[in-house]
């Protein structure tokens, strides 16, 4: 069975930050593969680990503390954690790019919307004119469904709405046609009606330009309507990955359980909802065992003392759950299901 080229490969990346507490591994020895024109979901928690591992990607884990202590980041041919830092900004923009969560912060509001973009633009097309950056950013605007293109350039971040600099910086991260684009909770702070629109706006511009899209989010719905695989993490580690569809009907790892347990249901709005027990713990406190057992209601004594590996329990499913141990495919069956 033929398969998509992975454009972006993580793997065994540790991320940590070294604090006067001790150090702090808030990304754990996590591996994941990003497709051409796939859109894989991170979901998870806050404090699981899922945006300093797009900051991790783009190379923009704040430094001190943070620093990452292993693993590799592949685009391409290319070692992401090698390059240095004018290498990297040469990939950052350009060929991996990134929707921050809260754009007023991202917009410089002493410019302009048009000098914000043309300055992307001039940074990564030598030899470009002013003339020739401005008619790409009117396009770009017009691209991601923005009204009066020209006059919004002229125009400063606080003159425009949440979902409109939501769109804006969704037109600046595509401004250089990249082959990556990470959306870390893109649709947080805005209405649920701008979340559809900006969530349909994605998902049109993947399948129109072949974009592969990496979005990190704590909402499954947005998974389920926007993802075609999906990453689970907790606690700085991943606790199960598959296709989307697979793991909503399947779900594996009694944290994935838990999480699709706890979506509200408007056909028993009287039924009390379901929420884990305990709580998340502080990274870097669990030193032994799976660092769920303390919430998991199927954890026995080897739990308590063993972290369990990642289990291909399926060709195209993999579950950190020592419940899963003995059904692990073997190498020679993976390799007969794939060819």
């Amino acid at each position: 069975m033929s398969e998509r080229k992975a454009i972006l490969q993580v793997k065994g990346l540790q991320t940590s930050f070294f604090t006067d507490d001790g150090v702090i591994p808030a990304v754990d020895n996590i591996d994941f593969s990003v497709h051409e024109g796939e859109v894989l979901g991170i979901v998870g928690e806050s404090g699981c680990g899922k945006s300093v591992t797009s900051l991790s990607i783009m190379g923009l884990v704040p430094s001190p503390p943070g620093k990452i202590t292993g693993g590799k980041i592949l685009f391409g041919d290319k070692e992401l954690t090698k390059l240095s830092d004018k290498e990297m900004r040469n990939v950052r923009g350009n060929d991996v790019a990134m929707i921050f969560q809260e754009p007023m912060t991202s917009l410089n509001p002493l410019f302009t919307i048009g000098n914000q973009l043309m300055e992307a633009i001039l940074i990564h097309k030598k030899g470009w004119s002013k003339k020739q950056a401005s008619a790409r950013a009117v396009e770009m605007l017009t691209l991601v469904g923005l009204p009066r293109a020209d006059e919004l350039m002229k125009e400063y971040p606080h003159q425009l709405s949440g979902g409109m600099r939501q769109r804006v910086m969704i037109a600046m991260a595509l401004v250089c046609d990249p082959k990556v684009l990470i959306a870390d909770e893109p649709t947080t702070a805005l209405d649920v009606t701008i979340q559809a629109q900006i969530l349909a706006l994605m998902k049109d511009l993947n399948e129109r330009l072949n974009t592969a899209v990496l979005l990190i989010t704590h909402d499954l719905g947005v998974v389920a309507e926007t993802c075609e695989r999906v990453v689970v993490m907790y606690a700085g580690q991943i606790v199960e990955e598959g296709p989307v569809q697979t793991i909503f009907k399947d779900p594996q790892h009694p944290y994935t359980k838990g999480l699709l347990q706890s979506v509200p249901d408007m056909r028993y709005k009287k039924q009390r909802l379901y929420s884990i027990p305990g709580n998340v713990p502080k990274p870097g406190s669990v030193n032994t065992g799976c660092r769920f057992a303390a919430r998991c209601e199927f954890a026995f004594d080897k739990c308590l003392t063993q972290n369990p590996d990642l289990y291909q329990t399926a060709t195209v499913h993999k579950t950190r759950c020592f419940l899963y141990e003995d059904q692990e495919v073997s190498t020679h069956d993976r390799t007969l299901v794939e060819s």
